[in-house]
């Protein structure tokens, strides 16, 4: 079995298509599919079919393709860990969700990088999820999750199914952010029965280990609202916050700083379920690098000093 065939398949399940993965490969489409062949005939299964969605793996295809992601991402470890290292590339990775004190400290990290060596450096904003997955196949080696804590047991399972270390960083409570200019921005103390009347600003991608994505997202939101707005990265939801000011959004502790920047003010409003964990996660044997180690001595300045701000 050749190595390149693990990662012709692997790409062929991340594009659903024959034709985009031989192009994002820089191959012939048939050299491709023969390749493809030529691993199900080793192998003596079917690992992919063609369905009205594109090419999907089979049962026992998604199986293999987990093996096969995982030999990779090992792979990938091995060469870095054993081949020669430029002293003067910096290099580092993470997938983080959308909040604000993470992002803040991500950019204090990039500022403090020495612009006179080479910069490698990569950070994706998405769910909590999608950023277990990212680290599992060795896409990126930090990564940031954030979840209700009703549903922790349902991340830790996940994370030690997945073979993935972490380790806490801070437990809070949501909080209401909104315009300067919100009817509500003047009030000491908010009522959750206050907030029915406005429009709720929500990410929309939230997703649960071990439920359906509907349910997810019918389990997460707390009350039945009638008007929300799903948006999927941060600009998109500051914007809002800002230019309407009958919006509001349930959010970690945010920046002073950025709070000025959007005219927003931050504050608090007792709901259920609205107690939340942010987790730093690894793979098993992963070994911190100087780098991933500045970047957590500043992920914490920036947690401690949101955590001591005024919030109403």
């Amino acid at each position: 079995m050749n190595t390149l065939h693990l990662k012709y398949a692997v790409e062929v399940e991340r594009t659903q298509s024959i034709t985009q993965a031989a192009d994002n490969l820089y191959m012939a489409q048939p050299n491709l599919s023969k390749a493809i062949k030529e691993l199900e005939d080793t192998l003596g299964i079917t690992i992919f079919e063609r369905t009205s969605k594109g090419v999907v793996p089979t049962a026992i295809g998604a199986e293999f393709l987990e093996y096969a992601k995982n030999i990779l991402a090992q792979i990938e470890k091995m060469e870095l860990l054993y081949n020669p290292q430029n002293p003067d590339r910096q290099y580092f990775s993470i997938s983080i969700p959308r909040g604000s004190y993470i992002a803040s400290a991500f950019t204090r990290f990039a500022g403090e990088l020495d612009r006179e060596k080479e910069i490698d450096v990569a950070i994706n904003e998405t769910n909590s999820l999608q950023a277990i997955v990212n680290v599992t196949e060795g896409r990126f080696n930090l990564g940031i999750i954030r979840f209700q804590t009703m549903y922790e047991n349902y991340f830790l399972d996940y994370l030690a199914e997945k073979g993935l270390c972490f380790e806490p960083i801070w437990e809070f409570e949501y909080l209401v952010v909104m315009s300067g200019q919100h009817p509500l921005a003047a009030a000491k103390k908010i009522r959750f029965s206050e907030l029915g009347k406005f429009i709720e600003i929500v990410h929309g991608d939230t997703i649960i280990p071990y439920l359906p994505a509907g349910k997810a997202r019918k389990t997460s939101e707390t009350a039945p609202v009638k008007k929300r707005i799903y948006v999927y990265e941060r600009c998109s939801q500051f914007d809002m916050l800002s230019h309407i000011p009958t919006t509001y959004m349930w959010v970690s502790p945010i920046p002073q700083e950025w709070l000025e920047r959007y005219h927003l003010v931050q504050r608090s409003c007792r709901a259920d379920n609205h107690r939340c964990k942010d987790l730093l996660i690894y793979p098993k044997g992963y070994r911190l690098s100087e780098l991933d180690k500045k970047f957590i001595a500043r992920l914490y300045e920036s947690k401690n000093e949101v955590a001591f701000q005024e919030y109403d």
